[in-house]
């Protein structure tokens, strides 16, 4: 069993296929999707897809391109979106300096907010930075200080030093597509050395379609192709980076069920 750890179910590049992607990443032994939030004022539409598969849960968040969009929510209000049962996880938020789509400033508050809500529900938070290695890491320090949380650093593209202050944190790193990219080689350097615990896979889905499918759309049966790679610059088989991520994702993600056959 695998799991899409973050995808997008609710863009419009799967509108007319749900009920089709949703089965297909069922065929390929994908049990669990989690369709990411990244406007809180839009948490009614994805809550609407994961009550119509019973294998699929969401989070509640603020992208950081959409952090002045949605600046000054507060996280008791987070907190209080979390009680429903399928919302499983706050995030993705956290900074963006590639696009500038959001103010730093604005980003940096989402973030902080999204952080104290993680803090006080014990949920996990999905933490998405792209070049801002520095102020992340600041940010994380400042946080954990704080007290701890739980987090993953999804769709890990950032250093080493990120990474390794991440890990020092408790936290994960989750991989997609992009590690099967040519280009990609020192970020499959690094997915060889992190702890096996601290590991997981996703598609990013519509984004970041992996290998023989790059330029096509992503969708969360693709992340079989991600994790084939993960085993082989990690040198275990597929069985086993399977197992592992998967573990690692019901561990991360403790309001998700686990199936029967894995259950313990």
């Amino acid at each position: 069993m695998l799991v899409d750890s973050h995808c997008h179910l609710d863009f419009p590049d799967f509108a007319d296929d749900l009920d089709g992607i949703v089965a297909r990443a069922e065929a390929a032994g994908v049990g669990r999707i989690v369709t990411i939030s990244t406007r809180v004022r839009k948490l009614d539409k994805l809550i609407a897809i994961t009550e119509r598969y019973p294998n699929v849960y969401c989070t509640v968040g603020t992208h950081p391109h959409q952090a002045d969009e949605e600046d000054g929510i507060p996280a008791s209000e987070l907190i209080a979106l979390t009680k429903h049962p399928k919302v499983i996880g706050l995030g993705e938020a956290g900074l963006d300096y590639f696009y500038k789509h959001g103010s730093p400033e604005a980003q940096a508050r989402g973030f902080r907010q999204h952080v104290a809500a993680a803090r006080e529900t014990g949920l996990p938070l999905v933490i998405h930075t792209r070049d801002a290695d520095e102020d992340c890491g600041k940010i994380l320090d400042e946080e954990i200080a704080k007290g701890a949380f739980k987090a993953v650093l999804h769709c890990y593209t950032g250093g080493r030093d990120l990474a390794m202050k991440a890990i020092a944190h408790g936290l994960l790193i989750s991989f997609t597509g992009i590690l099967t990219f040519k280009a990609s080689q020192s970020l499959r350097d690094l997915a060889a050395e992190l702890p096996a615990d601290r590991i997981m896979v996703e598609t990013d889905a519509p984004f970041l379609a992996p290998g023989k499918f790059r330029g096509k759309r992503n969708e969360p049966s693709y992340v079989t192709e991600t994790a084939k790679i993960l085993a082989e610059v990690r040198g275990v088989s597929l069985d086993e980076i399977s197992r592992q991520t998967t573990e690692n994702f019901f561990r991360f993600f403790s309001k998700v069920p686990k199936p029967e056959s894995i259950a313990a």
